[in-house]
């Protein structure tokens, strides 16, 4: 009788486990299926409201519209700036045109053109007030006004025959400056003639510098205050080539900041105080988002280790690293990065409205990142729907393919951009720097420009003409017609091969056949130590158990 009782507590306690083992792998089932479920199937399965779905939609709007806004009041800025750098050439340099002359605005060629270029300028600057028909006027500190400064470089000494053939010249350069007030204009050429006594042979340039202040006041028809302008204006008399033909430059380094004393009536103050709500709540949405994909990642790496343990205390065996890639959701990265950017973005924009600040291209580039990944995010949801997920799934799919072609034909891409610099450099506009041979071969392999990139070398040089004819054909005839070929056929391999699982079914997991309900996983044996490097070669293979080749192989969530 005690055996009977023994063989009846043995027999429920053991029906007991495996009832427990059964409920825990069902909770452990059915939690994955819910964490792999749309948002959609979730409402359906639990009604629970979709609340990440929600501040995506809304952050979208968002911050779509923070960055509308904030583009066209930085396009005000930009377009002061550019407008003032003409205003400022047309005043101070004599002969300008209207464009500049390649690099350079204004070119002289004779001695007595050097004299009334830099006369012209120094007389332009004592009579600006009387000139300009825009705010701008002499920049002050502590009530006193900013000299002009004028500065010659020039060899120590120096001696050139060209007709004998012979020069000596010291090469150690030498600074030489003197401060133009302009409130002394009738004055400064008498007492500073000694200054403008050039030798040109030895004269390596002339820099001429000065502060003006402006106020960009357009900015008040669009309800935001004006900001104050500082302009360090620099205007380069360049003779280094010692060719006979000087070149000038203006350049403007333009700086701005909050005005000091300011009245203003109307709608502006009340429009910044609205935006800098606006700005507030975007970063409140933003923290929201980030919050919530933070609890999506903490609560996706509990259940990694919920089925990671289950398979080896099942199985003995480890889940293979396709299937742990699937716990490690990329786009929740992707959308806490564009969080943070947004975020301090919106700060540096309330910043900004405020006049703390005026880092406008810091700010649109935060702003301007933020917005391409949140719009990319967007394909997540796209990705639901079997119809719509065709880019994402060819793009995982092509992508090691395509990133190891790339590595392979940017070496001869390198090689074609270092040889026509250093042949055609000095022959070509397009190829007279590293950065701008690489986009015009870039132009090239795409079809533009072809016509005039031949026409446009000079042809007093034979055999660099010969040498850029071969180069130009071969280039284009290597990479449009094999490296650009072979390219397209790589994604179109990837994108049949998506089309052809799609149809046929795709290569099952061990993550999905768990999720189907499937028992049949083989139980991987105990190995002994001497055999542990032996079978970690194929542990990858044997966990996943797939027959296609890697590169062709796609999850799908």
């Amino acid at each position: 009788m005690e055996l009977l009782v023994r063989y009846l507590d043995r027999r429920n306690s053991v029906s007991s486990d495996m009832t427990q083992d059964l409920i825990n792998e069902e909770t452990l089932r059915d939690d994955l299926r819910y964490y792999f479920m749309s948002p959609c199937e979730k409402y359906r399965t639990r009604r629970h409201i979709p609340w990440k779905m929600g501040v995506q939609i809304l952050k979208i709007v968002m911050i779509t519209t923070q960055l509308i806004l904030f583009g066209l009041n930085n396009q005000l800025v930009v377009a002061y700036k550019e407008e003032t750098t003409i205003a400022l050439k047309n005043l101070f340099l004599k002969g300008y045109t209207g464009a500049d002359e390649d690099d350079y605005s204004v070119a002289v060629y004779t001695q007595q053109a050097v004299f009334d270029s830099l006369f012209y300028i120094l007389d332009q600057y004592s009579q600006l007030g009387q000139l300009s028909v825009g705010p701008i006027s002499y920049a002050e500190e502590d009530g006193k006004l900013l000299p002009l400064s004028i500065c010659k470089e020039y060899y120590r000494k120096g001696n050139l025959e060209p007709s004998d053939e012979a020069y000596d010249i010291d090469a150690h350069l030498e600074t030489e400056c003197m401060s133009h007030d302009p409130r002394t204009a009738n004055m400064w050429r008498t007492q500073n003639a000694s200054f403008f006594s050039f030798d040109f042979y030895r004269l390596v340039d002339i820099t001429i510098s000065f502060h003006l202040k402006g106020i960009n006041l357009q900015t008040v028809r669009h309800r935001e205050l004006p900001d104050c302008y500082s302009f360090h204006v620099t205007i380069i008399f360049d003779n280094q080539c010692h060719s006979g033909k000087v070149k000038l430059f203006l350049d403007i380094d333009a700086e701005s900041n909050t005005c000091k004393d300011w009245k203003i009536s109307g709608t502006a103050q009340k429009n910044t105080h609205y935006l800098l709500v606006f700005d507030g709540f975007v970063i409140l949405v933003c923290i929201t988002s980030a919050a919530l994909c933070t609890r999506s990642i903490i609560l996706a790496v509990k259940l990694l280790q919920r089925f990671s343990q289950f398979f080896k205390e099942n199985f003995n065996r480890k889940v293979c690293e396709d299937d742990q890639k699937e716990f490690l959701n990329g786009w929740y990265l992707l959308v806490i990065v564009s969080d943070l950017l947004a975020i301090v973005g919106s700060i540096l924009k309330m910043e900004i409205q405020a006049k703390s600040l005026t880092s406008y291209d810091v700010c649109s580039i935060f702003l301007g990142t933020s917005t391409l990944l949140v719009w990319v995010g967007v394909i997540r949801y796209l990705g639901y729907f079997q119809k719509y997920n065709v880019l994402i799934l060819t793009m995982k799919a092509a992508f090691p393919k395509v990133l190891r072609f790339c590595c392979c034909a940017g070496m001869i891409y390198l090689g074609y951009t270092f040889c026509g610099w250093i042949v055609l450099g000095p022959y070509h506009e397009k190829f007279e720097g590293l950065s701008r041979v690489a986009e015009c071969l870039f132009s090239l392999l795409n079809g533009d420009d072809m016509f005039t990139t031949f026409a446009q070398l000079k042809d007093k040089n034979i055999l660099v003409w010969l040498f850029s004819r071969a180069y130009l054909y071969s280039f284009i005839s290597l990479f449009i017609y094999m490296v650009l070929s072979l390219f397209i056929a790589l994604i179109t391999d990837s994108y049949e091969t998506i089309k052809n699982y799609q149809r046929d079914g795709f290569p099952l997991t061990d993550l999905q056949k768990f999720l189907l309900g499937h028992k049949d996983f083989p139980v991987q044996e105990e190995i002994g130590q001497t055999e542990v490097e032996l079978s970690n070669s194929i542990r990858h293979c044997y966990c996943c158990q797939r027959a296609p080749p890697l590169d062709d192989v796609i999850l799908i969530s």
